[in-house]
């Protein structure tokens, strides 16, 4: 058993808890930048092997995370759809500017940095910012880390079959446990939610939230998994002893965060 990845987890979880809690979506915002960029200087270092990536965009994009709520909601659609052909644009502009010292190669790996970390991350910020948010941010990150810590200590103690070679420790067992137990995790935080708070959420309704995102999550986290193989290291950072780095805990949750918001709609 890892004593360390329990106790990071023990010791990480109270923090978030009070932050999601405590804090309004202004000082939530700010704290999901600072993790971004946290993720973003992670991804930076994975790729350099490969690539120069354009720190500098990236590091002031994670910082945007910030402003979200300060924007105008009637603007905010606006503003984030134009920041994709935006950030395309100085990024291209870099290129031009360097004459071809910074790459295609260079920007295209820092747009998809960029992309991944803080778009996916806006939408963390977009969900605790719904109506009932604060109850909603909790059922993304029970689908993110309820998958986790079944598939791992299922995995750990019953895996028999790999299920890719993109991350070798983790068996089909685990990967199954992973989604029944994070099914049972929001069913059981549903009957909190309807019974003591007021919601009237369906539970089949829920179960197939949980099911969705447990699966994208798990995709998500191949697909980090992915980039360290191609790079060639075993975690983002040693940020969070027996976890990795800030990358490693959080790539199941940006992951299924834009699918999430867009099932939350629905409820």
């Amino acid at each position: 058993m890892d004593i360390k990845r329990i106790t990071s987890g023990l010791l990480g979880f109270p923090l978030v808890l009070i932050i999601l809690l405590i804090g309004n979506k202004y000082i939530v915002d700010a704290a999901l930048a600072i993790i971004a960029l946290l993720a973003m200087n992670e991804y930076f270092n994975a790729v350099q092997k490969v690539a120069k990536p354009v720190r500098w965009l990236g590091y002031l994009s994670c910082i945007s995370i910030a402003v979200i709520h300060i924007v105008p909601g009637e603007y905010l659609n606006m503003v984030v759809t134009l920041a994709v052909p935006t950030i395309l644009l100085i990024l291209f502009a870099q290129v031009i500017a360097t004459e071809m010292k910074t790459s295609f190669k260079d920007i295209a790996y820092t747009f998809i940095g960029i992309f991944y970390v803080v778009f996916f991350m806006m939408f963390v910020a977009f969900i605790n910012g719904m109506e009932n948010g604060k109850i909603l941010i909790w059922y993304a990150i029970i689908a993110a880390w309820g998958t986790d810590i079944f598939a791992f200590f299922i995995g750990l103690n019953f895996g028999k079959h790999k299920f890719s070679k993109i991350s070798p420790k983790k068996s089909i067992e685990g990967c199954i446990a992973g989604t029944i137990g994070a099914i049972v995790l929001m069913l059981l935080y549903t009957y909190i939610t309807n019974t003591f708070w007021g919601t009237d959420y369906s539970y089949a309704f829920i179960a197939m939230i949980g099911l969705i995102l447990s699966l994208i999550g798990q995709i998500g986290d191949f697909a980090a998994s992915s980039i360290k193989r191609f790079v060639d290291i075993k975690d983002y950072s040693n940020l969070i002893p027996g976890h990795g780095g800030m990358l490693d805990r959080i790539d199941s949750l940006i992951f299924l965060a834009p699918f999430a918001y867009a099932l939350f709609t629905l409820l």
